[in-house]
């Protein structure tokens, strides 16, 4: 960023970014520009964000119509595009047979498992397991869910009734749950932890976990908000494990580049919530619901299938680099484990030679990139890479 936007941003904006390294103005599919107008392969997607890229014309033109037709209604009245949308995503969910399905739009991930923590809440039991290491987003109720005590212990005290196992142990877990088996409202887990360090459950976690709650009457949430969307390569992750989860929260791709989440629920977890205990103004409107809309209906076999092609052949190319001891994840969801812990100076380099990723920890570099990666730009990607690190 040059000095100047460098000066302006921390003259108005709080710090909790610090400065950012450089100013964005454009993108166009793939690729992003500075304000010098230099550009950048775009291997990030906003985090998980921009799933069809940056102005993906059907978007723009959807967003667009919408925004000229109504904006703003707040949900104290109905509008058509709330309906369709709900539809859509209670067809991907439990392969579309689960009727008993309810959707909750919201902002923001955090905000989905904001709804979802409530909806425990609601069950009568007053305990919630969530994982070790987990991340479910910065506001409260959120961070009370987060298993990383460096970011809780400022903000303490949180909510309570909450405690944490071992993500990926279910001995431990079930030890857990089995001394207080009637005080447990939920268990919480991620199918991939994405802020940890790109980390997937173990094989066999999730249906253990859904075991669990099923034998003790407890509500399984899968926090589906950086792996939701097809990031995996199925719409949902917790599809590879066969299972189907009380609840899912929702969020980063579904609106397209646009601030939206969702949480599904089905059975008695789609009923708790009633009128007055929780809401939002802004979520659900009808400008990203056009959005997510278009979202969903790009987003069909043919196209996670290429999601599943491309991230496999991403993961190949990004497994022959040197000094990388280790490429995990699934899909377009890839962990970058280096062999030494310096990962955020590749990202550093990577900007300066018009490459974005981020390091969410000191040996690993995260790549999600919009779902509408071809092999040239992973091939783009790989060669800079290789430059970085040989």
């Amino acid at each position: 960023m040059m000095q100047k936007t460098a000066n302006d941003w921390s003259s108005a904006l709080m710090n909790n970014y610090g400065t950012p390294a450089i100013s964005l103005t454009g993108g166009q599919g793939m690729y992003l520009t500075d304000t010098e107008g230099k550009r950048y392969l775009d291997m990030l997607a906003g985090i998980a964000v921009n799933a069809l890229g940056q102005a993906h014309p059907d978007i723009v033109e959807a967003v667009s119509t919408q925004i000229a037709t109504l904006g703003h209604t707040s949900n104290i009245f109905a509008t058509p595009h709330s309906v369709e949308v709900a539809t859509a995503l209670k067809q991907r969910f439990a392969d579309g047979k689960d009727d008993s399905a309810r959707v909750f739009f919201c902002n923001s991930g955090a905000e989905a498992n904001e709804a979802a923590f409530k909806i425990a809440r609601l069950t009568g039991r007053g305990r919630v397991l969530a994982a070790e290491a987990g991340f479910h987003g910065r506001t409260m109720g959120a961070l009370a869910l987060t298993g990383q005590p460096e970011k809780r212990a400022p903000f303490e005290p949180l909510p309570g009734g909450v405690d944490f196992y071992p993500y990926g142990d279910v001995q431990k877990l079930r030890e857990i749950v089995e001394a207080d088996p009637d005080g447990i409202a939920a268990i919480f887990a991620e199918p991939i932890q994405g802020e940890t360090g790109v980390i997937p459950a173990p094989e066999g976690f999730l249906a253990a976990v859904r075991q669990l709650c099923d034998d003790y009457g407890i509500l399984m949430i899968a926090d589906e908000v950086q792996t939701g969307v097809g990031r995996t390569g199925k719409f949902f992750a917790h599809e590879y494990a066969g299972v189907v989860p009380d609840v899912v929260t929702m969020a980063k791709g579904l609106g397209g580049g646009l601030p939206m989440g969702a949480v599904l629920a089905r059975g008695a977890a789609a009923q708790y919530l009633q009128p007055g205990q929780h809401g939002t103004t802004f979520g659900g409107n009808p400008v990203v619901l056009a959005a997510a809309r278009t979202v969903l209906n790009t987003l069909d076999e043919k196209f996670l299938q290429h999601v599943r092609e491309i991230g496999a052949y991403l993961r190949s190319q990004l497994q022959q680099l040197s000094r990388v001891s280790e490429v995990r994840g699934t899909g377009l969801m890839l962990g970058v484990v280096l062999e030494s812990a310096n990962a955020k100076e590749v990202v550093v380099a990577g900007l300066e030679r018009g490459l974005i990723l981020n390091a969410p920890s000191d040996k690993v570099m995260r790549l999600t990139p919009p779902l509408i990666i071809e092999r040239r730009h992973v091939d783009e990607c790989v060669t800079i890479l290789q430059e970085i690190l040989d």
